[in-house]
């Protein structure tokens, strides 16, 4: 019957999702190779196991057949029947509803592409390296060293030195032709995918049932051709040079910016971030750092690791592992409390210094830690749709919308001071810090239009080009920049893994996170009703509820295409007292 079939498949599948992400954790994060080799294994037969159950499938169809008349067995059906509904697609997009012998070559295929993700993911962040006499001397410095050659891990863009960037730029993305091949294969692998299963292209199989899918182009469009765009992409002028990042990591120190963090989150919802002492064997590095979080009348929320400093063999891009996502126990009516990872590459103290950040790792940090407060002020009822695990143009909104708070100097004077003096950081550093980004902003969502677009490109029907030469012709048609010949950046876009035509979730995500801190937060960034509206209308439903809804009951209105084109302009306008001021200083 219903509740039984119900119930096998949910245990079916909370079991595959408790083991595919730690061993996904496990793959990437794990110091020890053999770890990793072995999590990359699971990984692959959790995929396979995944591919192969129809019992589960067939399960929570019956929930909605005709024959099922049981649905008070659901305690909130609207929750249920979304989560239902996103198991079915989940599975139908799999090619479990197909005949035997073409259910066989679809999991054929998701079986390949495994095991392709996994050498594209991992290719993707190897540093290449080159012979130390092609390296001005007084350059090397700047590089990691092995015997007699040069690793360059990735491209050294805060680099003050003009030469130390394009060395970088060079070297880090010249051409793999392995990595290459990888990529191609990938491409051509999701095409007859999506095309067994139904769909027209790998693009149109990734964009269901997102937020955004139906007004994409047209918004990039809208973007390109607006008047303020324009003027502000020719916008040239540069702040003062005393604007530079070594000037403000004084006032950075990793122990501030995480008090920072704890004075936010008390005040926008009652939550402390309290250090306790792992248990023997419990960190994979001893650096890890367990943070217990603690409302301040539900008490314990869940834990966040803290995986924040660089070390050999760990990925250098910054990234949140849901280790166990909440959900409600039925048998014990209890919460099964959110664990999460958070990993940055951060340098450590030295014996003169603490950690001392960058105002670009600073806002990192932030964004960060907006996905793990995503997943810890969720309260659903499954953990399929905990946290972050909602529609990707969503996910983002959380995190983008933290750094808003990590430049706004009500916020940042909680806790920026010198760590030797004490002093505060102040007000005019943050205004021209804030002035500087406008500068090229515009320029960069020209760039990520541009990555957006390349990666609908890659996804959609196959080109007689190679992804070069797609990357090229895109480069040229939509970013100011030539291509720099003897590249190919394409294989470090790691997000073609986890973001697969669904790039474009970072510009959305952050037209959404601008209305929200424009309307919502920008006249008290620290106001606890405010903040409780933001965790009751958007964090806590994780993806058990339409994403448009969640904004509309934080906007208390539904945006228009126009809003979300202005609110990305309207970032790029300036504040002309700042140059001016910045000019006569």
């Amino acid at each position: 019957g219903c509740r039984s079939s119900r119930g096998g498949s949910m245990s079916l599948v909370r079991c595959i999702c408790f083991y595919c992400t730690q061993a996904d954790f496990v793959k990437v994060a794990h110091p020890d190779p053999a770890f990793r080799e072995a999590a990359e294994r699971t990984c692959i037969e959790i995929g396979t196991v995944v591919n192969t159950q129809l019992i589960t499938c067939f399960g929570i169809r019956n929930l909605f057949s005709d024959h099922c008349t049981d649905l008070k067995c659901l305690d909130c059906v609207c929750c249920c029947r979304r989560v239902a509904e996103l198991f079915m697609f989940d599975f139908e997009i799999s090619g479990i509803h197909l005949d035997e012998t073409l259910r066989k070559e679809a999991v054929k295929l998701h079986v390949k592409l495994l095991d392709l993700n996994n050498e594209f993911l991992a290719g993707s962040h190897m540093p290449n390296r080159i012979a130390k006499s092609a390296i001005p001397e007084h350059l090397q410095l700047h590089f990691a060293k092995e015997g007699s050659f040069i690793q360059v891990g990735g491209l050294h863009a805060d680099s003050p030195d003009d030469l130390v960037r394009e060395i970088a730029y060079r070297i880090y993305l010249y051409p793999n032709g392995d990595l290459m091949n990888c990529l191609e294969e990938l491409l051509k692998c999701r095409y007859k995918l999506a095309k067994l299963v139904g769909y027209e292209s790998y693009g149109h199989r990734a964009l269901k049932g997102t937020m955004f899918v139906h007004k994409l182009f047209d918004v990039f469009l809208l973007i390109r051709t607006s008047k303020d765009f324009k003027m502000m992409r020719g916008m040239k002028k540069k702040l003062n040079p005393r604007n530079a990042p070594s000037l403000y990591s004084p006032y950075l120190s990793l122990g501030a910016c995480m008090e920072g963090l704890n004075i936010l989150f008390s005040q926008l919802y009652g939550v402390s971030l309290m250090s306790e002492h792992p248990s023997l064997g419990e960190v994979w590095s001893e650096d890890v750092r367990k943070l217990a979080v603690v409302h301040e009348t539900e008490g314990l929320l869940g834990y966040i690791y803290c995986d924040f400093f660089h070390r050999a063999d760990k990925p250098h891009q910054d990234c949140h592992f849901t280790i166990r996502g909440g959900r409600l126990c039925q048998d014990t009516n209890q919460y099964q409390l959110p664990v999460v990872v958070l990993m940055l590459s951060l340098p450590h103290p030295s014996k003169s210094a603490p950690t001392l950040l960058t105002p670009g790792m600073m806002e990192n940090l932030f964004h960060e830690m907006g996905h793990a407060m995503h997943s810890m002020l969720g309260r659903t009822r499954y953990q399929h749709v905990t946290g972050t695990r909602c529609a990707t143009d969503f996910a983002e909104v959380p995190s983008i919308l933290m750094e808003y708070f990590a430049t706004d100097y009500r916020v940042i004077s909680q806790f920026a001071r010198h760590y030797q003096t004490g002093q505060l950081l102040p007000e005019n550093m943050i205004n021209r810090l804030c002035e500087s980004k406008k500068v090229c902003g515009a320029a960069d969502i020209q760039l990520q239009i541009f990555y957006a677009v390349l990666d609908q490109i890659y996804h959609g029907k196959p080109q007689n080009s190679s992804t070069t030469e797609i990357l090229k012709e895109m480069q040229q048609k939509f970013y100011g920049l030539p291509y720099t010949p003897n590249t190919a950046w394409q294989l470090r876009f790691s997000h073609l893994i986890g973001y697969g035509a669904k790039y474009y979730s970072y510009l959305m995500s952050r037209a959404v996170a601008s209305m929200v801190w424009k309307q919502c937060f920008v006249q008290d960034p620290l106001n606890r009703d405010m903040g409780e509206r933001y965790r009751r209308e958007m964090l806590a439903h994780g993806g058990a509820k339409e994403p448009m809804l969640m904004v509309e009951g934080m906007l208390q209105r539904r945006p228009t295409m126009k809003d979300f084109v202005d609110a990305l302009v309207s970032e790029l306008n300036p504040n002309f007292e700042t140059f001016i001021h910045d000019s006569e200083s």
